[in-house]
């Protein structure tokens, strides 16, 4: 099977328009997370999140494009031309067939949902936008990729709750290993900051009134975020064969089921999806330096990911260190591990570790190599990036440096 790197990559999050923009938060260890502006915000038990802030669309679309598009499909196709222009790819004719889109998301087009609701339900009117479905579909920002870029190969989303773009990732790196593709732009997004989206969450009462303080003892639930990453997923070959830069090397991945519950996450599925991405990629647990850990800061994921850590890992798992950005960006849900891996491209690219922001008091359940405070120097030659979502589905990526 063929070799799958990564070639570009692109953003707009919580903490940056750019890649660059986030890493620097990110080394910053700035919180993104505070109060929200959005309608009916009065009515939200918990009304913080983690916003793109000055988001201004007419920058990015003219009219006529902003009519057929959502934010999250926004997000999807600014992270995109960040992605394909440090890639260097542009409408290729040539490439155009052997090129193809997967993205995660599981929300799909919620403020064009929350619109129409209110439009029908509160404003009493007896229509909604004309492309109303169009926007609100889950394949809008994968198809809009498709046709920006002019790829006619594979493309499709996938929605696996939280782990979304992991899968999505995974399943891009797949095609392109068994031939199905050369190139595919991959990643997730996001934009579930409505009314209706967070009730939705209030209604599982794991929101938190406070801020996102993953492994902490006195964390009180998780923040949402927003946001997208995109990125350029490529045959080895075919690069090196048009000389682009390589970023990473996408060297593994892994997916599993725990068939045991909607909700609550299971130490062996966990701890099975790391233990397949180390053996997709060959590595052993003593060559990995970071884990990118799914850390929501709820006590049941917290607790649940750092014992199956320690199962996947065994003894080598007091010489990983560990670190969920989440407390920084909130959780992006479907979009949360596309964003997630551009902690781990800064942690192999640029030897530095993002931090946990806030956590106060050490929970004994997470004695593991905890990253908190301030971002951390270090030599890392491959990381983990773990997502594991609602439905016991878990999807593990592996990368190492080129």
């Amino acid at each position: 099977m063929r070799r799958v790197v990564i070639t570009g990559a692109g953003t707009i999050n919580p903490l940056g328009a750019t890649v660059a923009g986030t890493w620097d938060a990110m080394r910053a260890g700035r919180v993104a997370i505070g109060p929200l502006d959005i309608p009916d915000v009065h009515r939200l038990a918990h009304p913080i999140g983690a916003a793109v802030a000055g988001f201004d669309p007419s920058a990015h679309f003219d009219p006529q494009r902003l009519g057929l598009l959502d934010r999250f499909s926004q997000f999807a196709l600014v992270a995109g031309r960040e992605a394909t222009g440090q890639a260097g790819l542009g409408r290729d004719p040539a490439l155009s067939p052997r090129a193809g889109v997967i993205l995660g998301n599981s929300g799909g087009g919620m403020t064009t949902q929350d619109d129409g609701f209110r439009a029908v339900y509160e404003g009493g009117r007896n229509r909604v936008h004309p492309f109303t479905v169009p926007r609100l579909m889950g394949n809008a920002p994968s198809a809009h990729l498709t046709m920006e870029f002019g790829f006619t190969g594979p493309s499709f989303t996938v929605s696996s709750a939280c782990a979304s773009s992991n899968h999505a990732i995974g399943q891009a790196a797949a095609m392109i290993r068994a031939g199905q593709a050369d190139v595919m732009l991959t990643g997730g997004t996001e934009a579930m900051l409505t009314f209706g989206g967070l009730k939705a969450w209030e209604g599982l009462r794991v929101m938190s009134p406070t801020g996102c303080r993953p492994f902490c003892a006195t964390r009180d639930g998780m923040v949402q975020g927003e946001g997208a990453a995109v990125f350029v997923l490529e045959a080895e070959e075919h690069a090196r064969a048009r000389g682009a830069q390589v970023l990473a090397n996408l060297a593994g991945s892994a997916m599993t089921s725990d068939a045991r519950d909607i909700v609550m996450p299971d130490r062996d599925g966990a701890a099975a999806a790391m233990t397949g991405a180390l053996r997709d990629a060959g590595l052993a647990p003593g060559d990995i330096g970071y884990i990118n850990a799914h850390g929501t800061g709820t006590a049941a994921n917290d607790r649940t990911e750092c014992a199956a850590i320690r199962q996947a890992f065994g003894a080598a798992a007091d010489g990983v260190a560990v670190s969920s950005t989440k407390s920084l960006h909130g959780h992006l849900i479907g979009g949360a591990g596309a964003v997630e891996l551009l902690a781990c491209l800064l942690a192999l690219r640029e030897g530095v570790i993002a931090p946990t922001a806030g956590l106060r008091e050490a929970d004994p359940a997470c004695d593991l190599d905890i990253v908190s405070g301030a971002a951390r120097p270090a030599r890392v030659a491959a990381a983990l990036s773990n997502a594991f979502a609602f439905g016991g589905m878990n999807a593990v990526l592996a990368l190492t440096t080129p």
